[in-house]
């Protein structure tokens, strides 16, 4: 994990993650469920495939498509990184 601070001076924390393409969707979800989630990065060989803000009040209904996206993201890969940006504290 690596410390990091946002122009607003909001400090911020990043840790990458090692994923098998089939458990992206699952650990994406537990990611989106973690409260101090900020952003998800998800890339293949370095290469960023897909971004995803978070927000406190996003709605399931806003969610389902972007899970979508990275259950056929998951489908197509064999593994990935999933870099996660957290508030700092």
């Amino acid at each position: 994990m690596t410390g990091n601070q946002e122009p607003g001076g909001q400090p911020t924390l990043r840790e990458q993650l090692e994923v098998a393409g089939h458990q992206l969707e699952k650990k994406v979800r537990e990611l989106l469920h973690e409260g101090n989630v900020q952003h998800l990065i998800i890339k293949h060989e370095g290469q960023t495939i897909l971004e995803i803000p978070v927000g406190l009040g996003i709605a399931a209904a806003v969610l389902a498509p972007v899970l979508a996206a990275v259950a056929a993201v998951g489908a197509l890969l064999t593994h990935c990184t999933v870099e996660v940006v957290r508030k700092g504290e």
